[in-house]
């Protein structure tokens, strides 16, 4: 194809434009073709090989929860259900699958398929007991899985069994909770807790066929479920959903993919080798009833702890298929026309969003399993808890922040892109008329806020009225960032020029103060800790149904939740009152009815949306961007691969060619579109 010359100021708009169209309208897009663009590469170059920078503490699917562990469990496990290109789900090991209300339970029926060692040789036929034994291995805590919560709210059974084993495990090891409960076991295997106040709670013994899961025969499993729970088919592209070959999982315990030796695949490849802190080496799988869909003969994963650094250089030797590009160093390789038609973009993520928020908690506060310590003094907690009680102090962030501003940092030119109104990402899902979710309901009317002259006016009110509250001028903001984040520090900085910029002017109303963070265990001390006055973070999705963007601000009666910015608690506690106070509970409310509705999809996601409009229009959160993707150089067509905007489909190489070339963002783009 020819190739064109792009300045920095072309490539970027490029590369925002092809973010923002990530067509994708969720579950209930059309099929799409085959990409377009390029020359598929053969013999030796079949081969793909990538770095990798941090060495997997297991190779075990079912208890790990982020790559490189994930590598496994990612490329040579199949799951029931998968994704074509476009993000329209698709037949995996169940060739078809059936729903019924009245017993809440799914059947999936399976399709003849191997499980193979890491030669390749067969070890036995994928059954449906094997997803029971895979679910029963995870669910118990002596393995310590780290996605079980991806099971217990959901499958029937699961969390009364997974607790039970816990209390089990407690009383035979004399563990004592950080609340003070003790536990007794008796000869029936009933489990007695004992609060720290001398009150007791009895749990007898629960067995694991209680669960909602069963093998009906060999081809045939069923999930039964706690409620109708219309994301579930899309939380099976998670590892907690995938099989185990069950007599390995019976024969190895807690030494099961522990390597490639006691290891078992089924997907698209299968794990030949595995030698830590130096490769990874996966191969096609003969066996794989889709392997004629398999363009890529070997996967190779080389350790280098100086990925980020190493890794342009050996591209440009053509060691390598694929290396970020990073920014310092974007300038020189657009600049050099021996590089410049080698850099493109990763794929977007549709699944995630960025956004503001305010701590409503800012003292320390005792929850059952876990405490706050709040603000430290210096930052004058109270006068925060007044301010943030404020719904002019909050509606005077949400019009003075321009979030270009902060996004121009990692995307100088193509930030218009990435900016968000909403919480909830566009091509997320879509209702059943193929209507996106962000223009559902009063979600429809939520707009950009940015305007300096909105913003003053909240200004003034909030003046006013937290002079009579008893205030004192500036509001002392603590904001703190996490320095191990690439480029946090700096949008921190831009972000607390532009705001002030506006706020303060005419008036001394707002000191943001940026404080440096830990760079190790940042979210327990800062953020879960409440040791923060505003923040800007992330929330990724779980599955495809908008209940997934409710949980970091929505929180059940006395719980933590997922500890961002405790808005129920600031309530409870009697931090936030009157008007404030009346939104929060709103919004709970308006989440408990949303949740609640299960058969009528569309009716689901109107409620869903008019609860995320209320949450921003009342400035108790402020919408910010999508990440933004990362320059890359590769040799893959990304775009002819899976892609769902939850699960690890989007991370599978299935589907995907590897080209005789890197891919430059004019044929990025071309590809795109090509879908």
């Amino acid at each position: 194809m020819m190739h064109h010359a792009f300045s920095r100021r072309q490539f970027l708009k490029a590369g925002g434009a092809a973010a923002l169209s990530t067509a994708a309208a969720g579950l209930l897009s059309s099929c799409g073709g085959s990409a377009a663009g390029g020359t598929a590469a053969t013999g030796d170059s079949a081969t793909y090989t990538v770095l990798y920078a941090r060495q997997p503490a297991t190779l075990n699917y079912l208890i790990c929860s982020a790559d490189p562990d994930l590598y496994h469990g990612t490329h040579c496990v199949d799951t029931l259900v998968e994704y074509d290109s476009r993000g329209k789900i698709r037949e995996g090991l169940a060739t078809s699958w059936e729903w019924d209300a009245d017993t809440l339970t799914w059947t999936f029926h399976l399709r003849d398929e191997n499980w193979v060692d890491y030669t390749g040789a067969v070890l036995g036929p994928v059954t449906a007991q094997d997803f029971v034994d895979a679910l029963a291995y995870l669910l118990n805590p002596d393995y310590a899985s780290g996605t079980a919560s991806l099971v217990t709210p959901y499958v029937a059974g699961a969390e009364d069994y997974y607790n039970y084993c816990v209390w089990r495990n407690n009383a035979n090891n004399g563990t004592v909770a950080e609340d003070g409960t003790t536990y007794t076991i008796d000869a029936a295997g009933t489990v007695t807790l004992t609060a720290a106040d001398g009150s007791t709670t009895t749990c007898p013994a629960v067995d694991f066929s209680s669960v909602g899961v069963a093998a009906v025969d060999e081809h045939t499993l069923t999930y039964t479920l706690n409620y109708d729970f219309p994301g579930f088919l899309s939380l099976l592209n998670y590892a907690p959903f995938e099989p185990a070959y069950g007599p390995m999982l019976a024969e190895l315990g807690d030494q099961f993919c522990t390597s490639a030796e006691t290891a078992c695949n089924c997907g698209a490849f299968y794990l030949a080798e595995y030698t830590p802190l130096e490769s990874w080496v996966m191969k096609k799988n003969p066996e794989n009833y889709d392997k004629d869909n398999v363009y890529i003969d070997t996967i190779r994963y080389i350790y280098n702890q100086e990925a980020l650094i190493s890794g342009p250089e050996m591209v440009r030797r053509g060691e390598i298929d694929q290396a970020t590009i990073s920014s310092d160093i974007l300038d020189s390789w657009l600049a050099d026309d021996t590089t410049k038609d080698m850099v493109s973009m990763d794929r977007p993520e549709t699944g995630k969003s960025y956004f503001y928020f305010f701590n409503f908690l800012p003292y320390a506060h005792q929850f059952p399993n876990w405490n706050t310590t709040g603000v430290d003094a210096q930052y004058q907690p109270d006068n925060w808890a007044k301010a943030v009680n404020s719904t002019n102090f909050r509606k005077a962030f949400l019009y003075a922040i321009n979030p270009a501003v902060t996004l121009a940092v990692t995307a100088p030119e193509g930030y218009e892109n990435y900016k968000l109104h909403t919480i909830t990402p566009s091509s997320f899902c879509a209702d059943s008329k193929g209507v996106d979710y962000t223009e559902c309901g009063a979600l429809a009317k939520v707009t950009d806020h940015f305007n300096e002259a909105t913003a003053k006016q909240y200004r003034d009110a909030a003046v006013q009225e937290l002079t009579a509250a008893g205030a004192t001028f500036p509001i002392k903001v603590q904001y703190p960032y996490n320095p191990a984040v690439v480029d946090w520090d700096k949008q921190c900085q831009v972000f607390k020029q532009q705001v002030e910029g506006v706020l303060n002017d005419g008036f001394d109303f707002v000191d943001i103060i940026i404080t440096q963070g830990p760079s190790d265990n940042f979210l327990n001390a800062v953020r879960r800790a409440g040791a923060y006055e505003f923040m800007s973070y992330y929330w990724g999705a779980d599955y495809s149904d908008p209940e997934t963007e409710v949980y970091p601000f929505y929180q059940e009666a006395g719980d933590r939740g997922t500890c961002y910015a405790f808005l129920r608690t600031g309530v409870e506690d009697g931090i936030i009152t009157g008007e404030t106070a009346d939104y929060v509970m709103t919004y709970m409310d308006m989440v408990e009815k949303a949740k609640a509705i299960t058969a009528d999809l569309d009716a689901r996601y109107a409620a869903f949306a008019d609860a995320e409009a209320y949450l921003i229009e009342n400035a108790l959160v402020i919408p910010l961007s999508l990440p933004v993707p990362p320059y890359i150089a590769t040799r893959l067509n990304l775009w002819e691969g899976q892609y769902a905007p939850t699960g690890f489909s989007s991370n599978r190489l299935k589907g995907i060619h590897i080209l005789d070339h890197y891919v430059s963002m004019d044929e990025y783009n071309a590809n795109r579109d090509a879908r």
